[in-house]
């Protein structure tokens, strides 16, 4: 179901600046929104609606964020942190690999942290690639042994994890795309690499040494870029959600080669 919504600010209306305070305005929402679901938004915005009628004004953005909060339960400040160390690191690393865009980081959730990347198509799929995916996804559990030392559960534990992303990537570039350690040339699919890796220690070993190597790229990446990494985290930790345009300037101020 598709809402119109009509918002108001303090500022100068968007009318008066054609696009500008408008597309401000939507991408922070659609940032502080992220994890929820279709009918979430929906319960939200009706609620913001009854009572803005209430008040007998226009809906507000601040009606609508104070829904998204509300929403949640508020997260631990240890947590939060690790939240935001991790995301930032995700950040940060699919900046320095350049891999495409990062559209917005949420800390806000109550169920872990979420990113919002896009990917440039021209780079991908070559063997270059998949490593910089890896590095990428173990960016965040390299961020959390770089900042707390130890390390939690949250990059594993679901089939859309960074573990299990990362783990399936690995066994494709060994089995089935081509840049294999033993037999590049052999293309063996399976439809559950759980049992494979589980039955052919070999094999397991050669994924596992790729994670291994990308978690390690990831780690000298974060160090290498430690004032950007840190100020994106702070920033994370301070406003909880994050658009395009707040990380990008963060992630550019402090651009060195990967």
């Amino acid at each position: 179901m598709t809402a119109t919504i009509n918002i108001n600010t303090t500022a100068t209306p968007a009318a008066a600046e054609p696009g500008n305070a408008a597309d401000a305005i939507l991408r922070r929402l659609a940032t502080r929104a992220m994890g929820l679901t279709g009918a979430d938004i929906e319960r939200i915005v009706r609620e913001a609606r009854l009572k803005a009628r209430r008040g007998k004004r226009t809906i507000t953005y601040e009606d609508i964020e104070e829904g998204i909060r509300g929403n949640r339960p508020p997260v631990p400040y240890n947590l939060r942190w690790r939240w935001a160390f991790h995301e930032a690191g995700h950040a940060v690393v699919h900046h320095a690999l350049d891999l495409g865009p990062v559209r917005g980081l949420n800390i806000d959730t109550g169920q872990g942290g979420y990113n919002l990347v896009g990917f440039h198509l021209w780079a991908t799929e070559t063997r270059d690639w998949y490593e910089n995916m890896l590095t990428m996804l173990m960016a965040g559990r390299a961020a959390e042994q770089l900042m707390l030392k130890r390390v939690s559960s949250g990059s594993g534990g679901s089939d859309d994890s960074d573990l299990a992303r990362a783990t399936r990537i690995g066994f494709d570039l060994e089995r089935t795309l081509g840049f294999a350690t033993e037999y590049p040339l052999l293309y063996r699919p399976h439809r559950d690499p759980g049992a494979v890796l589980d039955r052919e220690p070999e094999l397991a070993a050669r994924v596992h040494a790729r994670l291994e190597a990308a978690l390690d790229r990831a780690a000298t990446i974060l160090r290498r870029r430690r004032p950007t990494f840190h100020a994106l985290a702070k920033a994370l930790f301070d406003a909880q959600a994050m658009d395009e345009k707040a990380v990008l300037h963060i992630l550019t101020d402090g651009d060195l080669p990967p």
